[in-house]
């Protein structure tokens, strides 16, 4: 753990910071597949680059680090991430989701996992007394994201790992949308913290990640063993990009969730808009829990416009922010969940958990606000059917 105080110089100088050997003060990119070894049995702490790689090394000591746990792990995306850590199940083992997740997590357990006889069950982790009716004796994990994906839906994750626990549960918390800098989930309860680490941790829409840390040897251990086996770990290069990225994570996110305070009061005040979704705001259903958990509401908005707006007219008017998958980059993004992110999940699941035909993402970037209001103001003006 490091021993900085503030989270914004564990940024910088958290982990491996330093390349011991030649005092660089940026870890080298350790560009290798495999290590000279001088006899049998005499290594010099590395032998295969899917093994260990000093590059990787670095970035998986400085993520433990921010995020407060015992080990890091670095892997090729959010999804490998995830997968390693699901792999900790067994056959008949029942996971619990939250109501609204990321489409590729659902997609993973109903899909992949399930040719394994692992299951999953939707369960609504805001009310901790329907949430505990649903734990069974084949429950064996909680998957967590506070704010959700996309409705922004806030969990208390500290009430939820009490009663996780007491059942003798994993508590698994993404925390991507948060990231370390604003939320530290281990510190509330959880077991393990997974991230797509190509959003606000790469930051620059340059790279493609995942991270887990874990709280304890024993899931460090059992961790790492799977990273080694099925080999889904990210490169020297890519782990040097994430780690620049991660050095500029505490100005960036300052700049992000400034912006979107802006863009949601500007959204909650629009005569065109119905639904606006940000934990930020104070009228938002989740705003207490996540005040005491999180040091903001971050910077992801969803938002609704009346139906005499139509919304195919207000992505194709969009001329600053992209309508594009992913989120995170310094770069403003929207993207329609229905069609983009939660595709792979069933409408009739998708309408029932609040994820409607209408739900609109954005990722507020770090360009000037007035540019980004201005942009989403004449998309909305185009698309009004007169």
């Amino acid at each position: 753990m490091s021993s900085y105080k503030n989270t914004e110089t564990a940024l910088i100088h958290g982990g491996i910071s330093i390349d011991e050997r030649t005092g660089a003060v940026n870890i080298p990119i350790y560009q290798t597949s495999t290590y000279k070894q001088d006899g049998l049995g005499k290594m010099r702490g590395y032998e295969y680059s899917r093994t260990g790689n000093p590059t990787r090394e670095a970035l998986e000591a400085l993520i433990a680090d921010l995020e407060g746990g015992v080990a890091g792990f670095a892997f090729g995306s959010g999804m490998a991430a995830l997968t390693a850590v699901l792999s900790l199940l067994h056959s008949g083992d029942r996971v619990l989701i939250s109501s609204n997740v990321y489409g590729g997590t659902f997609r993973l357990l109903s899909k992949v996992f399930d040719h394994f006889d692992i299951t999953y069950t939707i369960a609504d982790t805001t009310d901790l007394t329907v949430y505990e009716s649903q734990i069974s004796s084949d429950v064996k994990a909680v998957i967590i994201e506070s704010p959700a994906n996309p409705l922004m839906t806030v969990t208390d994750i500290k009430a939820v790992a009490e009663v996780s626990h007491r059942h003798g549960l994993l508590v698994i918390v993404d925390n991507t949308f948060m990231t370390p800098y604003l939320q530290k989930p281990l510190e509330l309860g959880a077991d393990i913290v997974v991230h797509s680490a190509t959003k606000y941790l790469g930051g620059h829409s340059d790279v493609v990640s995942g991270l887990a840390v874990v709280n304890s040897k024993e899931l460090a251990e059992k961790i790492a063993f799977i990273q080694n086996s099925t080999g889904g770990v990210l490169g020297p290069f890519d782990s040097f990009l994430l780690i620049r990225g991660i050095k500029t994570l505490a100005v960036r996110m300052d700049r992000h969730t400034e912006n979107a305070v802006k863009a949601a009061e500007f959204l909650e005040q629009h005569k065109a808009v119905r639904n606006v979704y940000y934990p930020g705001l104070k009228s938002s259903q989740g705003y207490e829990i996540n005040r005491r958990q999180a040091k903001n509401g971050g910077a992801m908005i969803s938002f609704e416009l009346h139906e005499n707006y139509d919304i195919n007219t207000f992505f194709e008017s969009l001329e600053l922010v992209s309508l594009a998958e992913s989120l995170g980059g310094v770069e403003s993004l929207v993207c329609h969940p229905a069609t983009m992110t939660h595709a792979s999940i069933p409408a009739d699941i998708r309408k029932k958990v609040g994820i409607t035909d209408g739900l609109i993402r954005l990722s507020v970037g770090i360009e000037n606000i007035e540019d980004i209001l201005a942009d989403i103001q004449q998309a909305i003006a185009k698309s009004e059917r007169k």
